[in-house]
This record gives C-alpha cells, structure tokens and sequence, in this order.
C-alpha cells in the first residue's frame, strides 16, 4: 500500500515562475542584458539555480561574470521568492485531505535550500512533515540523494511510496531511485514534453483533484 508521497515544488505545488524571472531580469538588468520572457524562463528551470543561471546569461559558465551573477540571483530571490508566488488550485486542499487520510508527505526541490525552507514554512508546514532543498551535501536532482533523505525523515521505504512532479528531471529523479512518477501537467512543461520525456500517461494527472483516485488505482494494481 502506498502510504508515502514525495512531491516537488516549483510547478507542482506552487507556481514560483514570475518570482524566478524577476530574479533572473534582475541580473539581466544589472548587467546591462536583454530581459527573458517568462516563456523562457519556464524552459530553463527544473535544475536548480545553478543551471537556470547558465541558460539564461550569454556564454552560460564561461561568462566572466557567471559567479557574480549566479550569486546576485540567489540573494536577490531569497529577497523576492514569496512577492508573487501562489499554490496552485486545488494544491492546499489536497495537502490537507492526505494529511487526513494518514499519508506521509515531503518535497524534495532543486531551489536553493533556504528559499524551499521558507516557502514550507509559509505555505505547507502545517500538511507537510519534511522538505530538502538543494545544498553543499546532498546531490540535486535527478540523482535520488533528497529523495532518500526525505523517505529518511519520514521513517518510509521506497516501496510504499510514489513521486509527484511536473517535468522530465521529476521523471529521472524517480527513476534513478527507482519509483513509482505521476506527472502533472498543470506546471512548467506540457502534457506533450512529459510524454516525450518518458512520463507515463496512465500516471499522469491534470488537476489535483485526481490525485486520491490513481492513488487507489495504484494500490490496486499491487
């Protein structure tokens, strides 16, 4: 039986998008550089900080700059992470039904460590028993380094657990555990790129609302 559920964060449960490029349009603006469309920015995330500042400034790491910059965006959006940030609908009722039903609950995210513990505790501390963000010690994804942790945390054996997320590092990270992925496509990518990416779409949900019945589906198939 399922009894575990690890989710992750940035357009799965909450839409961070216009936070993200304000902070990245911010370095942009400082160094005199083209702003990006929220469109763009909705591509170069999944990865982490690192890695979105990279697809976003010329040259990537071999910028002169790239450090300065990476830097500026970290504090500039743990400054701004919350301005426009919102859940996404039907997200918090959800939280709360499977806190209700006994489910255990974690989100593991590639965002800086400090920023998802800030965001848990504004948004989800009340439904959500852990969260790991990305540091020095523990491998983003797609490796299955916070996933591990979490299931740690939580006291949960990969086997009783499924992974919830909304793009194609989500789908590598749950395979590299390896685990049971239900994609999302409410988030950063569409139906058609998580297909392409592997996702399975017997496993794939369009509302929150859908989550408790492919989870009895699941529990079903065992």
């Amino acid at each position: 039986m399922i009894d575990t559920i690890i989710f992750d964060l940035d357009g799965t449960l909450l839409d961070t998008l216009e936070d993200l490029t304000d902070s990245v349009n911010y370095v942009m603006g400082e160094y005199d550089l083209p702003p990006h469309t929220i469109e763009e920015i909705r591509n170069y995330v999944g990865n982490g900080a690192a890695k979105l500042i990279e697809r976003a400034v010329p040259k990537g790491i071999d910028n002169p700059a790239y450090e300065k910059m990476l830097e500026m965006f970290r504090q500039h959006y743990a400054a701004h992470c919350e301005d426009k940030v919102a859940p996404y609908k039907g997200v918090m009722e959800l939280l709360a039904s499977l806190k209700a039903a006994g489910y255990r609950t974690a989100i593991v995210s590639n965002k800086p460590d400090s920023a998802v513990k800030q965001l848990y505790e504004r948004y989800f501390k009340e439904y959500v028993q852990e969260a790991v963000g990305e540091s020095s010690d523990t491998k983003r994804k797609p490796a299955p380094d916070m996933v591990y942790r979490a299931l740690a945390r939580l006291s949960s054996d990969v086997s009783h657990a499924v992974y919830v997320g909304d793009s194609e590092v989500d789908i590598m990270t749950a395979a590299n555990v390896p685990m049971t992925c239900i994609s999302v496509t409410w988030g950063f990518r569409t139906k058609e790129q998580l297909l392409a990416a592997g996702a399975a779409e017997e496993r794939m949900i369009t509302t929150a609302q859908e989550l408790h019945p492919l989870l009895a589906r699941l529990d079903r198939a065992e």
